[in-house]
């Protein structure tokens, strides 16, 4: 997903680069924490300027804490490592990427979720947004169709033990059947459509974010809620560009 990449993301993102040359001072626990926090007034400056769009001035203080302490570094390849807190999407194999931290801070917000609830992810990718879902305490269950990120992220996502979340490989259009329905979706790859699937599965009173559009344009962030009788009506929140949703359809 490619968003918002500007002169104060590279200035940034150079600060993150100069910080982690070799010979730096500090131990590596917590040689991250100064370009962590660094991210967390990017997403803070980045909401600010869409704050006509997503019409907000700020985000959960919830969410931007839990921005503050999920271990983005572990989550994308050795080699882009330096990079890690630089407010941008990254690369991590198989033609997929790990989301830019302002969109994960953006979508975990506009789900609103609360300790305990169920939350359904489509495209674990590398397992960060699935990291920051259960850190928001929320039981997470994630699917991912590329069997080598499924497995890698399945195995990162244990050994550092977030055990609130459940991993499969398979097509997430589909959604988790068995562990319907769900107080909230989070899609991370672009559709065409809303699936119909999602939608049934998604628990009345919950809500869906979504980026929805062709793989070649400019999608929109749609944010869909399902009342108590099972009624759904969608809001555009962002334009944004993630990776299209794959599957047999």
């Amino acid at each position: 997903m490619i968003h918002l990449f500007t002169q104060r993301s590279f200035l940034f993102f150079y600060t993150c680069l100069c910080l982690l040359l070799p010979g730096s001072n500090g131990m590596a626990s917590d040689q991250y924490a100064e370009p962590r926090q660094k991210m967390v007034r990017a997403i803070e400056a980045d909401v600010n300027e869409t704050s006509l769009y997503i019409n907000k001035k700020r985000l959960d203080a919830r969410v931007m804490s839990v921005m503050g302490r999920v271990e983005r570094h572990k989550f994308v390849p050795p080699s882009h490592q330096s990079w890690a807190y630089a407010n941008q999407p990254l690369p991590i194999g198989h033609g997929q990427t790990i989301s830019q931290p302002y969109i994960v801070a953006l979508m975990t917000d506009l789900i609103g979720i609360d300790p305990g609830e169920k939350v359904l992810e489509i495209g674990t990718g590398s397992g960060y947004q699935a990291a920051v879902l259960a850190e928001m305490g929320a039981e997470v269950f994630t699917i991912e169709i590329v069997k080598p990120l499924a497995k890698e992220a399945a195995k990162r996502l244990a050994d550092l033990g977030y055990s609130r979340v459940k991993t499969r490989e398979g097509d997430g259009y589909y959604g988790w059947q068995e562990e319907a329905p769900f107080d909230a979706i989070v899609v991370t790859a672009a559709a065409s459509h809303i699936p119909p699937p999602l939608i049934r599965q998604l628990k009345p009173g919950g809500v869906m974010v979504i980026p929805v559009g062709s793989r070649f344009l400019v999608q929109q962030l749609v944010l869909v809620s399902k009342n108590e009788a099972g009624d759904i009506t969608t809001r555009q929140i962002l334009p944004v560009r993630f990776v299209p949703l794959t599957g047999d359809r």
